[in-house]
C-alpha cells in the first residue's frame, strides 16, 4: 500500500459505494439515485433523506438544533461519501496541479492538505477543493459532490502533457467526518485503529500520530486492518477529523465510533452541517461560490497564488480583477428571530424608495448565537463594516448590520 492509497472493495466483499439504484417510489419516472455505502445505517437510525447532487443523503436524524448543538458541545458524525475524490499519480502531478488550480500545490508536504480553487479561464470558480499530498508523487483532490465529474474532467484535460495519471476514485472511497470538541478523544478510545508500517499494527503509533496531527494535516493508518486516511480537517468551525476508507468498511467504522462515543457521538445530517458552516463563515458552492464569482469577491483572494511561477488556468482574468462595481461577500447580523434566506434582497434603506444593493446567499437563525445571520453579495459601497442595511424578509424590511466573518469562532 502506498501512502494514502485506498484499494477497491475486495473481491470477496460486495462493492456498494456510489451504487446506482432506482428509487422504488420513482420507477414510473425512471429517477436514478445514488446511495451512500452507509445508506442502510442511516435508514436504521430513522434518518430523513434529501436529494443532494443526485445522492440520497440524510438531512437529519432527530432535530436540526440537537444535531447542531451536539457538534458545538460534544461531537457529531457525518456521512460525506457523496464527495468526489480524484487521484493524481506520477512525477508531474505537482506541476499539473500548479497549472490546473489557483494555489501552489507543489509547496505542500507529504501528509499536508491545502484548500484551493478550480477556476475557469475567465476567473470564475468552478469548484472549491481540498488537496492532500499522500505520497511523493501522489495527490488526492476532494471535490464537492455536485461538481465531482466536472472536476475530474477538468483535471484530466489540464493534466494533458504533464507526467501524471488522473483517476476518479470517488466510487472506491467513503468519507466519514467526526466533528466537535470530543472528536479527538473518541478517536483515541475507539479500538481497531493502528499504523501498518511493519509486521504489527501499532496502536501506540496511531495514538502518537493523532496527538501530533496539526490542522490541515493527514496520516495513513488502518482500521481493523483496512487502510484509512485520517485527516484533521472539517467544515463546521469545530476541531475534527475526516476519515477516508474503502466503502465496504465504512459501516463498521461508523458503528465503532458510535459504540465508543455513546452519547458523545450524535449522527448529524446535511441541515445541521449547513448551519454549522454558515456560522463559521464557510462558503458553499452554488451559494457563495459560482462561475460568475471571482475569488476576491468571495473573500478568497488569498487562496490564489499569483506569486507562483508559470501560468495557471484563470491567471490573466484574476490579474485583471473584477469590475469596480462587482459585488462583494459580507456577513450580516440582525436582531430578533426573522432570518434572511438565500435569494432575499438587500436594500440600503427601509423605505419604498430605497435602492437594492445586494442579495442574500445563505441565511439562518443561528442556533449557537441566538440571532439571525446571513452572508450576502452587496455593492462595494454598501460593504463597510457596521453599515446598516435592510433585508426584505417576506415583505418586511428587517435591519441587519454588516459584520466581519466568521460569525462564530470555537473557543481557544
Amino acid at each position: 500500500m502506498t501512502e494514502g492509497e485506498f484499494p477497491a472493495a475486495s473481491a470477496d466483499r460486495p462493492r456498494d459505494s456510489g451504487e446506482l439504484v432506482t428509487d422504488p417510489g420513482s420507477t414510473e419516472s425512471g429517477t436514478i439515485e445514488r446511495r451512500s455505502p452507509l445508506d442502510a445505517v442511516h435508514r436504521a437510525a430513522g434518518a430523513s433523506f434529501t436529494d443532494f447532487a443526485g445522492w440520497q443523503m440524510p438531512v437529519r436524524y432527530s432535530s436540526d438544533l440537537a444535531e447542531h448543538h451536539a457538534v458545538r458541545t460534544s461531537s457529531g458524525i457525518f456521512d460525506l461519501s457523496h464527495m468526489g475524490e480524484i487521484i493524481l499519480l506520477g512525477p508531474g502531478s505537482a506541476a499539473a496541479l500548479d497549472f490546473a488550480l489557483a494555489g501552489r500545490l507543489s509547496a505542500i508536504e507529504i501528509g499536508q492538505a491545502k484548500y484551493s480553487l478550480l477556476l475557469a479561464e475567465d476567473g470564475g470558480i468552478i469548484d472549491d477543493l481540498v488537496v492532500y499530498r499522500t505520497g511523493e508523487d501522489r495527490y488526492m483532490v476532494v471535490a464537492n459532490a455536485s461538481n465531482a465529474a466536472v472536476v475530474a474532467d477538468e483535471l484530466r484535460s489540464r493534466a494533458d502533457g504533464f507526467d501524471t495519471f488522473v483517476s476518479d476514485e470517488s466510487d472506491d472511497i467513503a468519507l466519514i467526518a467526526l466533528q466537535g470538541p470530543d472528536a479527538r478523544a473518541v478517536l483515541q478510545e475507539t479500538p481497531g485503529f493502528g499504523v501498518d508500517d511493519g509486521p504489527g499494527n501499532d496502536v501506540d503509533d496511531f495514538l502518537a500520530n493523532l496527538e501530533s496531527l496539526r490542522y490541515y494535516r493527514a496520516f495513513a493508518a488502518t482500521f481493523e486492518g483496512e487502510p484509512v486516511l485520517v485527516a484533521r480537517t472539517g467544515y463546521t468551525g469545530e476541531d475534527g477529523f475526516e476519515l477516508y476508507i474503502a466503502p465496504d468498511r465504512a459501516p463498521r467504522l461508523w458503528e465503532a465510533l458510535r459504540e465508543t462515543g455513546g452519547a458523545r457521538v450524535v449522527p448529524a445530517g446535511l441541515a445541521s452541517r449547513d448551519t454549522l458552516r454558515l456560522e463559521a463563515g464557510m462558503p458553499l458552492y452554488g451559494h457563495e461560490l459560482s462561475r460568475d464569482i471571482l475569488p476576491v469577491q468571495a473573500g478568497l483572494g488569498r487562496v490564489v497564488a499569483l506569486t507562483k511561477e508559470g501560468d495557471f488556468v484563470g491567471r490573466a482574468a484574476i490579474e485583471q480583477g473584477p469590475a469596480v462595481d462587482a459585488p462583494v461577500l459580507v456577513g450580516l447580523a440582525a436582531e430578533g428571530r426573522r432570518a434572511a434566506r438565500a435569494d432575499y434582497e438587500v436594500y440600503d434603506g427601509e423605505g419604498a424608495d430605497a435602492a437594492r444593493v445586494g442579495i442574500v446567499t445563505s441565511g439562518a437563525l443561528s442556533p449557537t448565537l441566538g440571532h439571525p445571520v446571513a452572508m450576502a453579495f452587496v455593492a462595494p459601497a454598501a460593504a463597510e463594516l457596521g453599515r446598516e442595511l435592510y433585508v426584505d424578509v417576506r415583505g418586511t424590511r428587517v435591519p441587519a448590520s454588516v459584520v466581519a466573518l466568521p460569525f462564530y469562532k470555537r473557543p481557544a
